[in-house]
């Protein structure tokens, strides 16, 4: 009777667990970044007390041995590392993951792992979770690249940073000039020298009287600070100017003339007082696009000239105004000046066995034996999920497989406290008749 008595009283043990197992998951169904847990028992050793008997032909036949079990036990708690459902934060320092794949984040100087995309910036500008642990990844070399093979580093926003100037190398035409126009065209746009200082340049182009060429200049204003007056004269392909030749059956550029005739870009600067830095020797480009390409100059009759640079290279300095985070985790930077700039990338881990991984609160995850080590890289590559910026991944736990749970749980606890009594009165019966 009183191995009736322990079984009863593991099944009850083993309920427990299994209530409170239910009991966490309901109570962080709404818990971004949760996992599910499930209970897997197993049944505890047997005693026995009959072996099983060898059959004789005609004579005596076989029989079965005869065990008693001893109750059950808890085996496993696993994992559920299914997809929580992706819930839109509009949130930039939000990410969740879509697919395998955990966040790297260290915390009292050890690493973990967390599916935990809630994140924020503290006042260091470091990435970090609710609970404080910094977001791991790989920061830009000195050439602006990420290199994976580097020591992982926690992620920083640098916020107050400004980035430097970038001289203007390349300005860009696109548009058409229309046939048979007699009024020059002028093009504007601001140019940048190394130390950031805006360049205003004027490109006037003008209907030779030999047909389908237009004869190129350009000219700036007088410089801050210079006593010039009036708009000075920059040579182009190192002379004063240039033409430029279409072909009148096309409408495309036939031939761009000059010391650098049949080249698609003709060189801007040298004159003699310019007072802006990058002009005392040719450093910028006049360039017109491909013949053909979607943004080649052209000369078409029946269309008004829309002649417009499409690009400058060059940019001011500018502040530090905002960041995202890409599918792979690469971290963007957007300055005030129009610029982005990488600032880090975000890594990912998988795990041979991710149920392996023992839990460690705060929604965070620890390596051990049996998950095996961290395998990094990028998101998105190597099997690894894809990050989703401004997002974050829900709890998985699924409410209406809880409930069921919980009433299975609750009968066979009171199943398995119905055998407690029915052993004590059998118990107290014997006593009694004694």
């Amino acid at each position: 009777m009183t191995k009736s008595l322990s079984a009863a009283i593991t099944g009850i043990n083993a309920d427990q667990q299994w209530l409170d197992n239910i009991a966490n998951n309901i109570a962080n169904s709404n818990t971004v970044g949760y996992q599910s847990t499930s209970i897997q028992f197993a049944d505890l050793l047997y005693q026995q007390s009959q072996g099983a008997g060898v059959p004789v032909v005609g004579n005596q036949g076989g029989t079965n041995p005869v065990v008693m079990g001893s109750g059950v036990r808890v085996a496993s708690n696993n994992t559920n590392f299914g997809q929580g459902t992706m819930q839109q934060t509009g949130v930039s320092t939000d990410l969740a993951i879509s697919g395998n794949g955990f966040l790297v984040v260290s915390q009292g100087g050890q690493n973990f792992y967390t599916r935990d995309g809630a994140l924020q910036l503290d006042a260091a500008g470091q990435l970090v979770t609710s609970t404080g642990a910094i977001v791991q990844g790989w920061a830009p070399g000195a050439n602006g690249q990420i290199n994976q093979n580097s020591p992982l580093t926690g992620i920083t926003i640098p916020q107050g940073q400004v980035a430097s100037p970038k001289e203007t190398q390349n300005i860009t035409l696109g548009g058409n000039l229309a046939a048979g126009a007699t009024n020059p065209v002028t093009v504007t746009t601001t140019a940048y020298d190394s130390l950031g200082d805006p360049i205003p340049i004027t490109f006037t182009f003008t209907p030779s009287t030999t047909a389908n060429t237009w004869t190129v200049s350009a000219t700036v204003p007088p410089a801050p600070g210079s006593t010039a007056t009036g708009a000075q004269a920059l040579t182009i392909g190192g002379a004063n100017s240039q033409t430029v030749t279409f072909d009148p059956t096309t409408g495309q550029i036939k031939a761009v003339s000059g010391s650098e005739t049949g080249t698609n870009n003709l060189s801007i600067g040298g004159f003699a007082n310019p007072g802006y830095k990058n002009l005392n020797t040719p450093t910028m480009n006049l360039d017109f696009p491909a013949v053909g390409s979607t943004n080649a100059v052209t000369q078409f009759a029946g269309s008004s000239s829309s002649l417009a640079v499409t690009n400058q290279d060059g940019a001011a300095s500018g502040a530090l105004t905002g960041f995202s985070i890409g599918s792979n985790g690469t971290v963007q930077g957007t300055y005030a000046n129009g610029t982005k700039q990488v600032l880090g990338q975000i890594a990912s881990a998988l795990f041979t066995n991710p149920e392996g991984l023992a839990k460690q609160g705060n929604l965070l995850y620890q390596a051990t034996l049996n998950s095996g080590a961290a395998q990094l890289g990028a998101a998105g590559a190597g099997g690894r999920g894809t990050f989703v910026g401004g997002s974050v991944e829900g709890s998985n736990v699924n409410l209406g497989n809880e409930l069921t749970n919980l009433v299975l749980a609750q009968t066979d606890y009171q199943a398995n406290t119905k055998v407690v009594s029915t052993t004590a009165s059998v118990l107290q019966a014997l006593v009694q008749n004694v």
